[in-house]
């Protein structure tokens, strides 16, 4: 069931809004554990085969936390024991179902190129959002270790790790962020103002992936696919039009999927956490992943990052940090050498970065040039390194690669070798740039509630504060009616995939 589909907009999430709101009115713990039933329904609609392995790994994750938890006579080695044990579960149960055929086709690879005989690849299916709920427990794990985790209840538990608006395609949620608001009597009482602003949230972010990031994506999809499967060498617009056609699709994707998560959320009365702060406004590739993904860049730096040493072991180490980190996060997106490669690019431009800081800029305040410059140069970077991200092959990467360097000419139209486009140019052109107005201006929708005027702001002039409620209600209503009348193709969210 996706987001953006007639039977959850008109169907379910009603039905959750209203059911949470009467149950909770009589008992909070069953509203609960019915939100908990909700998100089960929502997961077992995409696949009814995978809801035994999210409720086990619930179980068996849970049980860990209980033993892990530190208390009076508890051996701590028996302790460090069970951590160590409930890792390799949780990472080798992903193993097997994200990458046992990755790991067989590199190794039939070797086996073809000395002449003998390959394994046969394993026929499973990748269970989806498997990452995102193992990552989201993993954490619970180790917080549970250092005795961070002080909730006991195994309905928030069970809500925490399948809570339908994050648990597909994140974001990446820490226990602290959402187990207190499920253990709060007022998550459970309506409020129609936080109802009202997670609406237009929510429509603000269906309107990013509808209006969008889509019709980017049909552009994007035309260069690459027609390298991959065409073999067409792209020209030098071709390329760099294609480049720029995904890296909008992906932000407007994403961040209009984390925009939906949120305002689905607020209408539950739960805050989710920020996962995007206007990455592309970032004028180096540190401020990037502080910007991009933020809960996933959070969990990396303190799950992986920390343990491996930080910078706290001189610079040496902590460039290799770096760069280990960002290649586990590379793979962890998906089970291909792209992925991997996507990660090492990363890991090579924040030393570059991390090292230019310490030798050349230290601490002095670059000036607007140099802060123009630096975001030219973060955003081409960024912009160079999805186009790996996105291909299907290496092969594929390369040749855009070189039609972006113009080594396969620069012909007058930027589509001429595809011949019909599935829209005119002047409105291709049009959209790139309100969307790239809208990466380089605009606040994250998040804030949203920061652009409505405020009660006391608007004190003594009640006309005014029941014109700006009308105009902001028509609006979001027209934006949603707009999103309404794209609804009806499949249009599943890029991160599914990961």
């Amino acid at each position: 069931m996706l987001f953006n589909s007639y039977p959850f907009i008109f169907v379910y999430f009603p039905l959750v809004l209203l059911g949470f709101f009467l149950i909770g009115k009589r008992n909070t713990r069953a509203a609960a554990g019915f939100l908990g039933l909700a998100s089960l329904f929502f997961y077992g609609w995409w696949s009814v085969e995978a809801l035994p392995l999210l409720l086990g790994s619930i179980c068996v994750n849970y049980w860990f936390g209980l033993q892990l938890s530190p208390a009076p006579g508890r051996n701590e080695r028996k302790r460090k024991a069970l951590l160590i044990a409930a890792l390799v579960i949780n990472l080798g149960v992903l193993a097997v179902f994200k990458y046992a055929n990755f790991f067989l086709q590199n190794v039939d690879a070797g086996l073809v190129a000395a002449g003998l005989t390959p394994i046969e690849l394993v026929h499973i299916v990748l269970p989806i959002g498997i990452s995102f709920y193992t990552f989201t427990q993993i954490a619970f794990l180790v917080d549970c270790w250092q005795g961070k985790v002080h909730e006991r209840s195994f309905i928030h538990y069970m809500l925490f790790v399948t809570y339908f608006p994050h648990l597909i395609a994140g974001p990446v949620l820490h226990h602290a962020q959402m187990m207190p608001q499920f253990a709060n009597p007022a998550t459970y009482r309506i409020d129609p103002n936080k109802v009202a602003i997670g609406v237009a949230i929510f429509v603000f972010g269906l309107a990013k992936k509808l209006l969008i990031a889509d019709p980017m994506g049909q552009y994007a999809d035309l260069m690459f696919n027609g390298v991959h499967k065409g073999g067409i060498e792209p020209t030098l617009y071709t390329a760099w039009f294609g480049a720029m056609a995904y890296t909008l699709q992906i932000y407007f994707d994403f961040s209009g999927y984390s925009d939906m998560a949120v305002g689905l959320s607020m209408c539950l009365g739960v805050q989710l956490p920020l996962n995007f702060r206007s990455p592309y406004k970032s004028t180096n590739i540190i401020e990037f992943w502080r910007r991009w993904h933020i809960s996933l860049s959070t969990f990396l730096r303190d799950y992986l990052y920390v343990p491996l040493g930080g910078n706290r072991k001189g610079p040496a180490r902590r460039y290799i940090n770096l760069f280990l980190t960002m290649l586990l996060g590379g793979l962890w997106h998906g089970a291909a050498w792209t992925y991997v490669i996507w990660g090492a690019m990363h890991g090579v431009f924040l030393m570059i970065n991390h090292l230019w800081n310490a030798k050349v800029r230290r601490n002095a305040t670059p000036g607007r040039i140099a802060r123009v410059l630096g975001w030219l140069l973060t955003f081409v970077c960024v912009v160079v390194a999805w186009i790996v991200f996105r291909a299907d092959s290496m092969d594929t990467a390369m040749s855009v690669y070189k039609g972006m360097l113009g080594l396969n000419g620069a012909p007058a139209s930027a589509f001429s070798e595809f011949g019909k486009v599935p829209f005119r140019k002047p409105e291709f052109f049009q959209l790139m740039l309100v969307a790239i107005i809208i990466c380089l201006t605009l606040p994250p929708t998040i804030t949203l509630e920061r652009w409505i005027p405020h009660p006391k702001s608007m004190a003594g002039r009640p006309v005014m504060a029941r014109l700006s409620t009308v105009v902001l209600a028509i609006g979001t209503f027209a934006l949603f009616a707009w999103c309404v009348s794209k609804l009806g193709g499949y249009s599943p969210f890029l991160y599914f995939q990961f």
